[in-house]
């Protein structure tokens, strides 16, 4: 049987075989160890402390024992899939490697000896419609690794707050990132769209809610901003905007209008009803929430299993659920059912 090595987890050779003596005689002293390595008795004294630091061993020079490998190799492929992680998105956006070249680069000139700017990257880029938006926000948020702004008011919701933009919020925050929420009053927020809000808050975001907030406003790490082109429609369109002047200029507008908000737990959340349920909507809904199967509830409903499955799924959307039993829950918890 092949031996597996520790290898792709970080460890040196040394530091492998430190580790598996002290699995295998837990409480040695660690001079004990410096039998398991060719190297010097000082090579494997470093990797025992090594090894001390981060945790792999504990207890004293005299009677070491080793860290459980359940929680060792946890911690350690927690550790490499961060590094690569930071490694991929660094390759995944070369532009500033590409805009360092340049300024080292020398501009070129005209036949006539007059100098001209070598090309900079596109500091404004139309989007012409709602797929090229999220795809954008998709990639901002990818790579942004300090802090989110997002001005947006209610009429964006409904396109903006989608079970995918929830999960990339709650993405953003689990790699601490920085997300701060500026949502409007002048409308009613759907019962989707309030759920995720209060979900965001619950996993770390900062939510304030601003009175007359007309403005949708999504800024980057302070460097890249999406604003749309027409204030009242989205769907025709956004800028993003990569030029520091106008981008602080908006960081400085939603410093303003954060400051004026007070925060989301201050505003009671609405009671959903069920008059945005069709019939057949509160039909499954109920049969979700009681039937032990899904071709028991599609015979009860009086439809073919596929459509009964499509309307569960439209239902955990509208809930704003993962599972069918979170969406049981929240539909009990309104009132629904």
């Amino acid at each position: 049987m092949g031996t597996h090595t520790m290898s792709p987890l970080g460890l040196s050779s040394t530091e492998e075989a430190v580790y598996r003596f002290f699995l295998r005689n837990p409480g040695a002293a660690v001079r004990d160890a410096r039998t398991v390595s060719p190297m010097d008795g000082e090579g494997v004294d470093r990797a025992a402390a090594r090894l001390r630091d981060r945790g792999l061993l504990h207890g004293s020079e005299a009677r070491t024992w080793a860290t459980d490998p359940g929680v060792v190799v946890a911690r350690l492929t927690e550790e490499q899939l961060d590094s690569a992680y930071r490694t991929l998105r660094r390759l995944a956006d070369p532009r500033p490697i590409l805009r360092s070249l340049r300024r080292d680069a020398p501009a070129p000139s005209f036949a006539g000896g007059g100098a001209v700017h070598a090309g900079a990257a596109v500091a404004l880029d139309r989007l012409e419609d709602l797929g090229q938006t999220l795809a954008r926000i998709d990639r901002a948020a990818f790579h942004a690794d300090a802090e989110i702004l997002a001005a947006v008011p209610n009429r964006a919701l409904a396109p903006l707050s989608t079970t995918h933009t929830l999960s990339l919020g709650l993405r953003c925050l689990r790699r601490g990132v920085r997300v701060r929420v500026l949502v409007g009053t002048e409308a009613p927020t759907s019962a989707t769209g309030a759920d995720h809000l209060r979900r965001l808050r619950s996993d770390g975001a900062e939510v304030r809610v601003a009175d007359g907030l007309s403005e949708l406003m999504l800024v980057y790490d302070r460097r890249t901003a999406l604003v749309p082109v027409d204030a009242h429609d989205i769907g025709r369109g956004v800028l993003c905007i990569e030029e520091s002047g106008p981008v602080s200029s908006l960081v400085t507008l939603f410093e303003r209008l954060c400051a004026a908000a007070t925060d989301l737990t201050d505003h009671p959340a609405a009671k959903p009803g069920t008059d945005s349920l069709t019939g057949t909507q509160r039909t499954v809904l109920l049969l979700m929430c009681t039937a032990t199967k899904d071709e028991a509830g599609a015979r009860e409903a009086g439809m073919s299993l596929r459509t009964y499955r499509r309307h569960v799924s439209d239902l955990l959307a509208l809930l704003g659920a993962c599972s069918r039993a979170q969406a049981a829950l929240l539909a009990r918890e309104r009132g629904w059912v």
